[in-house]
C-alpha cells in the first residue's frame, strides 16, 4: 500500500491514537515546527513542570516508508520510543512497586570513571569497583545501538521498595541483552567473535600473551561487558587462568592470562596509557580506569590488583633478651 505524505501523517496519527487511548487534542501535526522539519507532536505525560511532548519526525519517516519498511513496523518502533519517554515521565513522580515492573525492561548499566564524574553520581544509584562506578540508567533512546539514558537515583529504589542488588542485577541482564559482549583477539580481522557458548577455538596462545579486547556489539561504552554476569568466569575457562584485565578506554577491555602473559608489559602499557590521557593525547572523556584489575576464578571476583608485599621476618631469642 502507498500513501502520499500527508496520507502517511494521518494514518499514523489514527494508530498512535488508539494504541495509547490518547484523546484527539493529545496528537497533532504541525509542517516545520522544530529546525524548520516537520513534527508529529504526541502528549507522553503530564507533570509539575507542564505537559510534556514528543516531537516525532514524520518525514524521516516517510522516507523509510518509501523505501520499503511498512507501516507496522514504523508504527511498533514509533509506540515503543513514546512509551519509553512515559516511564521518564514517571520517575519525575511517586514511584510504587508497580512502577517498577513498568520500568525495568528498560534498565541499563553505564561504566564511568568515578574521579572525572563525581558530581553526576551524587545521589545516583552505582556499584564500584576500584576506581570505575557501574552507574544505573533508565533507557531514554536506542539510536543505532547507542543507548542515552537518565540516571536511577537511591530515592527511587525506596520507592520501589526494591535493593540496590536486585535491580542492579536485572540492568546488567538487560545490558547484555542490548549489546552482547564479543572479542578481537589477535588473528581477528574484525568484532564479531562471540565465546560464551563456543568453544576456546578462538582464543590462542598469542591472544593469552598479547591480550584479548573485550567489548560489545555497540562498542560505545564497551567495557560494561567485563561486568556481565558469567563473562570473566567463562574467558577464565577458556585461558585456563586467572586474568588481568586493563581497561584501555571507556569501550573496551584488555584480558590477559596471568598464567602466560608478562606482567611488567602489561603494567608498562598501563603506564604509558595513563600518562596519554594526562598529557591530553586522548580526549580525558574516554578514560574509564587507572587501575590494573585481577580476576581470581577461585573467588569469582574481580578486583585492583594488588602486588604481593614480601614480609621478612627476624627471630628474637627472648631469653636472651632478658
Amino acid at each position: 500500500m502507498k500513501l502520499g505524505y500527508l496520507e502517511f501523517v494521518e494514518v499514523l496519527s489514527k494508530q498512535l491514537l488508539n494504541a495509547l487511548n490518547l484523546q484527539e487534542q493529545q496528537i497533532f501535526f504541525k509542517k516545520k515546527a522544530i529546525d524548520n522539519k516537520d513534527r508529529l507532536f504526541v502528549e507522553t505525560f503530564e507533570n509539575l513542570s507542564g505537559k510534556q511532548l514528543c516531537g516525532i519526525d514524520v518525514k524521516d519517516l516517510y522516507e523509510r516508508f518509501m523505501e520499503g519498511s511498512s507501516m507496522e513496523s514504523i508504527f511498533y518502533s514509533v509506540q515503543e520510543e513514546i512509551e519509553k519517554l512515559k516511564t521518564v515521565g514517571m520517575l519525575e513522580g511517586k514511584m510504587t512497586p508497580d512502577s517498577y515492573q513498568k520500568i525495568k525492561k528498560y534498565l541499563f548499566v553505564k561504566p564511568l570513571n568515578k574521579k572525572n564524574h563525581s558530581l553526576e553520581m551524587e545521589d545516583a544509584v552505582h556499584e564500584d569497583v576500584g576506581d570505575i562506578a557501574c552507574v544505573l540508567y533508565m533507557m531514554r533512546s536506542n539510536t543505532n545501538e547507542y543507548f542515552t539514558g537518565i540516571k536511577i537515583k537511591n530515592k527511587h529504589l525506596e520507592q520501589w521498595e526494591m535493593t540496590k542488588e536486585a535491580v542492579m542485577e536485572e540492568a546488567f541482564k538487560n545490558t547484555y541483552q542490548m549489546a552482547p559482549p564479543l572479542l578481537y583477539t589477535n588473528h581477528g580481522n574484525e568484532w564479531g567473535e562471540p565465546f560464551m557458548e563456543n568453544g576456546a577455538s578462538c582464543l590462542s596462545k598469542s591472544d593469552r600473551v598479547r591480550g584479548i579486547q573485550l567489548s560489545t556489539n555497540a562498542e560505545e561504552y564497551g567495557a560494561v561487558s567485563v561486568f556481565y554476569p558469567g563473562v570473566l568466569q567463562r574467558l577464565a575457562q577458556l585461558m585456563a587462568s586467572d586474568l588481568y584485565i586493563v581497561f584501555t578506554s571507556r569501550n573496551e577491555g584488555v584480558i590477559y592470562s596471568v598464567n602466560e602473559s608478562n606482567l611488567e608489559n602489561i603494567k608498562a602499557e598501563l603506564n604509558e596509557m595513563v600518562i596519554e590521557y594526562g598529557n591530553g593525547m586522548v580526549y580525558e572523556d574516554d578514560l574509564l580506569s587507572e587501575e590494573l584489575y585481577y580476576y581470581s576464578r577461585i573467588e569469582d571476583k574481580i578486583s585492583v590488583y594488588m602486588e604481593k608485599v614480601k614480609v621478612s621476618f627476624t627471630t628474637v631469642n627472648l631469653a636472651e633478651e632478658h
